[in-house]
């Protein structure tokens, strides 16, 4: 494992979200909050996976918060971004001052229920970016039922922007 493989993994994360974001202000407040039986509603999957991100990103620098973020916090879309935003320029500085050393780092640190866990640094980031690609998953399927689709999200997709070709 490598800085430079996270980097382009995360990077592509962050161009994910925002197509996702994107597609997400052409929806109205009732689809923004509306649950189901088997589907959390737009905002709690958002906020969510924001308060995931936040979660491990705080567990890889030494602190198991007890709590994830709370929704109630969350009341716009915009109030998501503003959020996540945030939390990507932590990411992002997380992963500038990385090294491949410290990727093999094991992380201790407690679960929201108390259990004690341990692993590699390198898999916990390759997990925080698989977390994300369900959620949006998810999303993507709720916009794309309201005719919002943030279109492909594939991975070869972002390389081929991202070189120009």
């Amino acid at each position: 494992m490598n800085v430079p493989y996270f980097t382009l993994l995360y990077d592509y994360h962050y161009w994910a979200n925002e197509r996702i974001m994107h597609a997400a202000e052409n929806v109205n407040t009732a689809q923004f909050l509306a649950t189901t039986d088997t589907r959390w509603s737009l905002r709690r999957t958002l906020v969510h996976a924001t308060s995931a991100e936040w979660i491990w990103l705080s567990r890889w620098r030494g602190v198991s918060p007890k709590a994830g973020l709370n929704e109630d916090d969350f009341p716009t879309l915009e109030s998501i971004r503003t959020r996540w935003h945030t939390g990507e320029q932590d990411m992002r500085a997380f992963l500038a001052a990385l090294n491949d050393e410290a990727l093999q780092r094991v992380v201790q640190y407690t679960n929201t229920r108390g259990q004690p866990f341990a692993f590699p640094l390198w898999q916990l980031m390759a997990h925080v970016v698989n977390h994300g690609t369900q959620h949006r998953s998810e999303v993507a399927a709720l916009l794309t039922d309201w005719g919002c689709s943030p279109g492909d999200m594939d991975l070869s997709l972002f390389l081929t922007q991202r070189s120009g070709q």
